[in-house]
This record gives C-alpha cells, structure tokens and sequence, in this order.
C-alpha cells in the first residue's frame, strides 16, 4: 500500500476546506439546534462531485476510488457530522445499491441525478420490530401483474422526508429466509409511498432520520434491483461497504474533536502555564493522536481490499467497530479537556460529543460488528 497523499487528494481536501468554512460553519450550530436538513447544501456538494464520489464518469460521478471516499468523508465530519453522515448514506448506501445492482436502463435512470446531487437519494432496510435482525422484516410486496404492492414501514431512514429516491428491502417470501426479501427503488411521488415520523434525536441532527410508510404502493417490476429474491444479500453486500462510510465518518469526528482539544490545551492556562505541559492532558492527547492513526491504517487496509474488489466482510468490520469506538472514546475525553468549557455549545467538543454515539449504532452495532468478525475468523 502507497501511503503518500496524492496530488488531486490534496486539493479535495483544500477545496472541502474552503467549502466548509463558506457554507457549512456559520449556519452548523443552527441546523443543529433546530434540527435543519440543509437540502441546498448537498445541491453545492453535488457540483463539487462529491454526491457521486464513487460513481464512473460515465454515469456523471466523479469516478474516484475508496482512499479518496475516506478522504472526503473524513475532512466534511471534522466540521460536522450530520452533514458527513447524510454524504456517507447517500453516496454508500442508495447510489452504491443502485450502482452495484441495477441494469444498465436503470443505471443512467437514476444515477446522473443522485450523482449530481439533483436528487438526493435514501435507504431502507430497518424496521421498527426489525434492527440488526433483518430478515424478520414485515414489510411485504406481493405481485400483481407487471407491479408489486408494497405494504408496511421502515425506521430511522436517512432522508425519510426529503429524499427524492430510495432503495428498500421489502419481503417478498418468507420470513427468516434469505432468500424471500427484494430490493426496490422508489421515487418521491409514487401514490402510496410517504413519510411518517421525524425522529429528534440526540446528535447528527442535521442529518434527516424518518419513516417511510408504504400504503398499497404500486411499483412497477422494472424497479426491482437485480432478482425477485436477491434483496437481503445484496444489503449484505452493500453493508460490508458502508462500514467503510461510517469508519470514515468515525474519523472525521475523532480527528476534530482532537484537533479542537489540542488547540485548546495549548491556549489554555492553568498554574501559570498551558494545560498541554500537564502530564495528565498530554498523556490525554497522546493517546488520542495514536488511536485516530490506527483508525486510518484500518480503513485504508480496507479501502484497498474494497478498490480491489475482494471481499472485506471481517477487515471492513474491525475498521468500523474500531473506528466508531475510537470516536466516542475520544469524543469523551475532549470534552474533559475542555472542562466546564466543553460542557457548552459555545466549544465544538459537545457537538462531536453528541454526534459520535450514532456511529457504534449506525449500520450495525458494535456488538453485530464483533458477531460478523468472529465468525469470519472463527470458519
């Protein structure tokens, strides 16, 4: 593996930089209090090409590979991580399903405008009686024709409301078979198809998380994504993906609540001299500096895995479940560092406080990510 920064990773992150101090710093605080999904932002993140990161040119994406994914996520969740997690579950999750699993007809259906950013795109998977046991889902489509009627409800989708688009795993089997869910898209619009309960949540509360309520919704069978059947595996399939988004989302919150505690330790005096020259703050930092790099070599060990296309059920795992601890873990101690300080909204620490908890929760549980990689090691 090549660890060196390339050229055009650098001016990603220059140009994130610059974009972040514009568009998303004065108004952050304010979404955040008042729970704002900002839809015209990711309008000016798709001009800048990262709502299709991983989507081919050909397609209208930027055609990168999973370093640079790790890169742009990282620097858009050292600022804030609602708008890093919104950008990770577009772009991992809807556009990659579709990406991975649609017929060509399909593919330049939807994803010139989920890359563009003209459509912002959701997935579901989760239900309310259904979490990281999946295959019990009761939300059903049964065939009429040429369509499938779609009954029931998926929870804690990002982008619920304002989703344009999204892909769903409904039953069309059995329930615990594998084999008896398939993967739909949906557009906005579809009669039957709506949004139910906005969840107000503890952090990431820019990033939109609602319902989706099917209501005799009538889908046509050409928005079925592969094989009648095929749903669960290929959710599966993009799981193991999004682990990455979310590790490098982990990341990103780390690495600024980090920086946020060094600067602070610095500039903060106490007996006469800065609390960075305390043995029990630099100790602090040390460890912070030491976990967050770690943090990296994982997810870059499965980035590479992932550019060349092997499967990274167990690696993708443990930099997820290591990655998101990290986070929380580091998000903790900022805010200690900070003191009294980092108990307010007036430091950024409280708001990566907040934020970090969703990623040992989000797209599997730590617990679910130890299951996934003890059984990879233990076959």
């Amino acid at each position: 593996m090549d660890f060196r920064t390339t050229d055009e990773q650098q001016m990603m992150v220059q140009s994130i930089r610059d974009f972040a101090k514009q568009h998303m710093i004065p108004k952050m605080m304010e979404w955040d209090e008042n729970q704002i999904f900002p839809v015209d932002l990711f309008k000016k993140l798709g001009a800048l090409g990262y709502m299709g990161i991983l989507v081919p040119e050909t397609y209208g994406g930027s055609g990168l590979d999973y370093h640079d994914y790790i890169t742009i996520l990282k620097e858009i969740s050292k600022v804030d991580g609602s708008i890093g997690l919104s950008v990770a579950a577009h772009n991992s999750l809807c556009t990659n399903h579709i990406l991975s699993f649609a017929n060509e007809e399909q593919k330049e259906k939807w994803l010139p405008k989920l890359a563009s950013g003209e459509w912002i795109g959701a997935w579901g998977l989760t239900e309310h009686n259904t979490g990281s046991d999946a295959s019990g889902m009761s939300t059903t489509a049964v065939a009429e024709g040429d369509y499938f009627i779609i009954n029931g409800a998926k929870n804690f989708i990002t982008h619920g409301i304002s989703g344009d688009i999204a892909v769903v795993m409904v039953r069309t089997g059995e329930k615990g078979d594998s084999r008896g869910m398939t993967a739909f898209v949906i557009e906005k619009g579809t009669p039957g198809f709506s949004s139910g309960k906005k969840e107000n949540k503890l952090g990431m509360r820019a990033s939109e998380t609602a319902e989706l309520v099917f209501d005799n919704c009538k889908v046509h069978k050409n928005n079925v994504l592969g094989t009648v059947g095929d749903g669960f595996v290929q959710a599966l399939k993009i799981l193991d993906g999004g682990r990455i988004s979310i590790g490098a989302l982990s990341l990103g919150i780390a690495q600024g609540a980090y920086d946020a505690s060094l600067k602070y330790a610095k500039e903060r005096v106490q007996f006469g001299k800065p609390i960075s020259s305390f043995q029990g703050i630099s100790f602090k930092l040390a460890d912070m500096a030491t976990e967050i790099e770690a943090s990296e070599l994982l997810l870059h060990k499965a980035a590479y895995h992932k550019n060349n296309g092997e499967r990274i059920t167990k690696i993708g795992a443990m930099a997820k479940m290591y990655a998101s601890e990290t986070c929380v873990k580091i998000a903790n101690e900022a805010v200690q560092i900070h003191g009294g300080y980092g108990y307010t909204k007036d430091f950024p620490v409280e708001k990566f406080y907040r934020d970090a908890k969703l990623c040992t929760i989000g797209e599997g549980t730590t617990e679910i990510q130890k299951l996934v990689i003890s059984r990879k090691i233990l076959e």
